[in-house]
């Protein structure tokens, strides 16, 4: 068995976050796409939602970087056991910035090898503007948008949207909804999900339209859903902008004339510390989860409850095997750089190798530059089973907001 003891540090919260293990300290600084040489660490980028609407999810993305690294750099990478360093850049939450923290991690920083982002406008700007030009492999950690599968290239953790798009459709079907008012943000996620929802729902959605992030007030939208004349609401937009909505509508006194529903990102602690108590109690909706009975996934859990002092959201998890799986590219390809990332990335989560549960295992199963198809990683997050499009299996579950706190209710596997 392969053994290291080296220990890592922790990460702080600029901007512009350095994430690398202790024991790496002192050492030469790796030079991104050459693979031999130096014994320094293999040094990847990641853009993340430090800030913005999608902040909540970019924090608890870090704890499961964190520990993913601590895994990771606890055995080593190839033949010299090499540490990996990930070097985090601010997305904002929105496009712009994130194309430019992308572009700096590529072009300036040169890694062959990017994860990112939360947001799947983000994600998919990020890959138009920077990594299909310059043929780096990119794994977003958390984007949902159907409009990600458009790209085979870029691949994600977390499942499509199109199977959540489908499951919200049916759970208002099924909750005897025949007409439904639809907000969305104004980007890949939003528009991709709304799209899904109205070719899937069986009533009328006579309301459908976008709103722009990090505004102020939605007092225009909202009073637009209810003159849509709709008997529910649906919300797909981010925690910050929810927020925002929900307490307008509470003040005019409409959450209680209408069925409320939502996806994975009207979902977060957040929301409810800066909503009323009753704002919204009854609503419904569909996120995203991990296989909880699984126990690679038991096993994550007690240890970041052990850590933080809380359960891991599947956020987490995601960021994990993002991690993982980028550790692992690089251990399986023949040099560190973007095509030869590629070629390996999916053939290691697929079905047909010997099941893996962790770095550790997958690396005493194969050889530094090995047969990836000789493994199959299922992560912290499930199976993941990357297919032609970029896409893992999932999983989702409904929850309910009673009382001013989530309940959770039954699975729906993607």
């Amino acid at each position: 068995m392969r053994t290291n003891d080296r220990t890592t540090g922790g990460s702080n919260s600029s901007r512009r976050r350095f994430l690398r293990a202790v024991g790496a300290a002192g050492l030469g600084t790796a030079v991104a796409g050459c693979l031999g040489g130096g014994g320094g660490p293999y040094e990847i980028g990641m853009v993340d939602a430090l800030s913005g609407s999608l902040s909540p999810y970019g924090d608890r993305n870090q704890r499961g970087v964190d520990f993913a690294l601590e895994d990771v750099n606890a055995v080593g990478i190839g033949e010299d056991e090499r540490e990996l360093d990930i070097t985090v850049e601010d997305s904002e939450s929105s496009e712009g910035p994130g194309v430019s923290s992308a572009q700096k991690l590529v072009n300036q920083d040169g890694a062959p090898l990017l994860i990112g982002a939360v947001s799947s406008g983000v994600s998919t700007a990020i890959y138009d503007s920077v990594t299909e030009a310059a043929d780096v492999l990119q794994i977003s950690q958390n984007s949902t948008s159907p409009r990600l599968s458009d790209r085979p290239d870029l691949m994600r953790m977390s499942p499509s949207g199109q199977t959540k798009g489908t499951a919200l459709a049916n759970l208002l079907s099924d909750d005897g909804q025949n007409s439904v008012a639809v907000t969305f943000v104004n980007n890949d996620y939003g528009q991709g999900l709304s799209e899904v929802f109205e070719q899937e729902f069986d009533g009328e959605v006579p309301y459908n339209q976008p709103h722009d992030q990090g505004k102020g007030s939605y007092s225009g939208e909202v009073s637009e859903m209810h003159d849509a004349g709709a008997d529910a609401w649906l919300f797909i937009t981010y925690a910050e902008e929810f927020t925002v909505m929900i307490n307008e509508a509470y003040e005019q006194g409409l959450t209680e004339q209408y069925d409320l529903y939502g996806a994975e990102s009207t979902i977060a602690d957040e929301i409810l510390q800066n909503t009323p108590e009753g704002s919204h109690d009854g609503m419904t909706g569909i996120t995203e989860s991990a296989p909880v009975d699984q126990q690679n996934y038991q096993d994550f859990k007690s240890r970041f409850e052990d850590e933080h002092g809380e359960a891991p959201t599947v956020w987490s998890a995601y960021a994990y095997d993002a991690v993982v799986v980028s550790a692992l590219s690089i251990h399986l390809a023949d040099e560190f750089e973007g095509p030869a990332l590629k070629e390996v990335v999916r053939d290691l989560t697929r079905p047909e190798g010997t099941k893996v549960m962790t770095f550790e295992e997958a690396v005493n199963e194969v050889d530094p530059g090995g047969d990836p198809s000789a493994i199959n990683y299922e992560g912290v997050s499930g199976p993941i089973d990357l297919d032609e499009n970029g896409d893992p299996k999932g999983f989702y579950q409904i929850y309910h907001v009673e009382d001013h706190s989530y309940e959770f209710g039954d699975f729906i596997t993607g």
